[in-house]
């Protein structure tokens, strides 16, 4: 089971790690900083630049984290965080499905966060080797409704952006 969660661990936490490399250095064939901050106050999250800044930190930091099997609780609290805000914010009038930009790949990141910070990181962890005991359902339930909290609250500055006609589309392409 060590190993297991070991695995789990490292393939979700390098993920997110790897995905907050994109919005804050470029990493991976991310689009930077600057770039994702016009993206995010493209699609409402006003004001983009620190609001990308906030997402990339969290999963990159989180990430890293959850990975390294330290501070698991409060890992999953920022990335449940960072998926809840995504979710909410994006995917869901999307449908379940990630073939059409839907909310399936960001719950499954966050489900997984939530389980690890459950059942604990295992003896393969950095938490187990300082003999920190921060797991449980208490930890991920408040680790995930906390993360829940915080994702949807980033949503209240959030405005749409005016629509924009077909012609000024085509304009633009």
């Amino acid at each position: 089971m060590n190993t297991a969660l070991l695995v789990l661990r490292l393939v979700v936490g390098l993920l997110f790690a790897g995905h907050g490399a994109q919005k804050l250095f470029g990493w991976f064939g991310g689009h930077g900083l600057r770039q994702t901050g016009g993206f995010f106050a493209s699609i409402g999250y006003r004001p983009g630049l620190p609001m990308a800044l906030l997402a990339g930190l969290a999963e990159f930091g989180g990430g890293l984290l959850f990975a390294a099997g330290l501070f698991v609780p409060a890992a999953a609290l920022v990335l449940c965080g960072v998926m809840a805000s995504a979710i909410a914010g994006v995917h869901w009038p999307k449908g379940v499905w990630n073939q059409n930009g839907g909310f399936e790949f960001p719950l499954l990141m966050g489900t997984a966060a939530f389980a690890v910070a459950a059942i604990g990181p295992g003896k393969l962890s950095l938490d187990h080797a300082l003999g920190i005991d921060w797991h449980g359902l208490g930890w991920a339930l408040g680790a995930v409704g906390l993360g829940a909290l915080g994702g949807l609250l980033s949503l209240l500055p959030r405005r749409r952006p005016p629509a924009q006609s077909e012609q000024q589309l085509r304009e633009a392409a």
